[in-house]
């Protein structure tokens, strides 16, 4: 199990890693290519890279936490509840009538799924610490 949890941390992490760094690289690009963002407002360089270095720095503590067993729950537990703040916002934009109910579906892939993974890592990672 171990084995598994450590490999989907890895992908989780290296997936936020590879989205922050395509949004600190060609944020244009980003903004344009992934569905939905050209809704939510005009494109804005600075907030996307801001953006940008969040996922970087959240993927990164993913990654370290696989190697690092002694930082795992720190570090995934930040990183969950950063994505989770992230999918709730975009559930509270549909609540409040920003968006349609529509976009859950299309943004539940990259917004919500990698939450959820997160917020699961983090419970593992907790139960098998060594306290």
């Amino acid at each position: 199990m171990t084995k598994a949890i450590r490999l989907l941390a890895g992908l989780l992490g290296a997936g936020l890693i590879g989205n922050g760094l395509s949004m600190l690289a060609a944020p244009e690009v980003w903004y344009s290519a992934v569905p939905g963002v050209t809704s939510t407002g005009p494109f804005n360089q600075h907030f996307l890279r801001d953006i940008g270095l969040i996922f970087v720095l959240i993927g990164s503590g993913f990654v370290y936490g696989v190697v690092r067993p002694g930082s795992r729950v720190l570090l995934w537990t930040m990183g969950a509840t950063w994505l989770s703040g992230h999918a709730l916002f975009h559930v509270w934009e549909v609540a409040v009538g920003i968006c349609g109910p529509e976009v859950l579906p299309r943004d539940f892939p990259a917004v919500t799924l990698p939450a959820l993974i997160a917020v699961a890592l983090s419970i593992w990672s907790f139960r098998h610490a060594d306290h």
